[in-house]
């Protein structure tokens, strides 16, 4: 998959009328510009840059194959789409490049592995086609999956399962790993399948999918950092937007749906000690919610789009600035 035309047909964005439906009273306007903090194959973008004609979009990714893609494909819209190979936390960074500070209409965050890094064999995110064990989402740096599973103690690694994949038989799955690879170094996807396959009891694995896709999202996380990136971006990205302003996130574990509901409950609240009869303006909220819980797929998009089953869609608009609220 090379051409803009496979990556307009392969990429299905998650909840784009949902998305754009809730940037639009921020970004629909003459001079708005939306950053894309995960801007993958460009189709969020090209939605956006389609509908709201004077609309500028940034968009941000750390993957050098996903920036050239979405280049091309966008490449119609000309200087009212740019692109910055980064780690999303570098938002801060890229909005004071622009002399955008505290003046960025919208922000949007689709969260997890892309559909050019799971469609991608070679690129090892996938459980279910055999390839070198890397899930770098930038393959020229870091260290890769097999790096770390070769080198990662018992310990380190039952943490890694456990925190990241919720898996319950993490350690059974780290003894299995650290045993095989004194043998053989671990370098396929297709061996690691083959342990959390022995690790598990068969039981355990008659329901819930392929027993593998929790170890798989937890060494992900672990290589690219995931977790810390988004905590670090949250602020710095509420940080870069007006008053009024939107941030719209889709989240697809637990994990991150849980740091960006307690950072919007966080600015949701007023801080002001119990019993205080008047909240001063500094201590009011910052963001009012623009969903209650987080909004799911539903069973339209799920035809269409089976990749959105998991999906959770948060968003919040900035009523006052967020500037030292954490």
């Amino acid at each position: 998959m090379n051409t803009t035309r496979d990556a307009a047909h392969l990429h299905i964005p998650v909840l784009l009328e949902e998305c754009l439906d809730m940037l639009a009273p921020a970004i629909n306007h003459p001079g708005a510009t939306l950053i894309d903090c995960t801007l993958g194959m460009g189709g969020h973008t090209e939605g956006a840059l389609t509908r709201f004609p004077d609309l500028t979009v940034i968009g941000i990714d750390r993957d050098p194959q996903a920036i050239a893609l979405a280049s091309e494909r966008l490449a119609p819209f000309g200087q009212r789409f740019s692109a910055v190979h980064a780690t999303y936390d570098a938002i801060d960074e890229v909005v004071a490049q622009r002399g955008l500070d505290g003046k960025v209409d919208g922000i949007l965050m689709d969260l997890g592995v892309s559909s050019l890094q799971l469609d991608e064999a070679e690129r090892g995110f996938s459980y279910a086609k055999d390839a070198p064990l890397d899930m770098r989402m930038n393959p020229t740096t870091g260290i890769s999956a097999a790096q770390l599973l070769n080198s990662a103690d018992t310990k380190e690694l039952t943490r890694i399962l456990r925190v990241y994949g919720e898996e319950r038989f993490a350690s059974k799955i780290a003894n299995l790993i650290v045993r095989e690879r004194t043998t053989v170094p671990l370098t396929r996807t297709s061996q690691l399948v083959d342990i959390v396959r022995r690790a598990i009891p068969a039981a355990a694995r008659r329901s819930g999918g392929n027993p593998a896709k929790r170890t798989f999202q937890a060494l992900r996380v672990a290589v690219n950092d995931e977790l810390r990136i988004l905590e670090n971006t949250l602020p710095k990205a509420l940080n870069s937007l007006r008053v009024g302003g939107r941030l719209v996130i889709e989240s697809y574990q637990s994990l991150e749906d849980r740091i960006v509901k307690d950072i919007f409950r966080l600015g949701a609240s007023d801080q002001a000690p119990p019993g205080m009869p008047v909240v001063p303006p500094e201590l009011g909220p910052r963001l009012r919610l623009l969903t209650r819980g987080a909004h799911k797929a539903d069973d339209h998009e799920l035809e269409h789009n089976p990749r959105s089953a998991s999906v959770r869609l948060r968003g919040a608009e900035v009523i006052a600035p967020w500037k030292d609220r954490r």
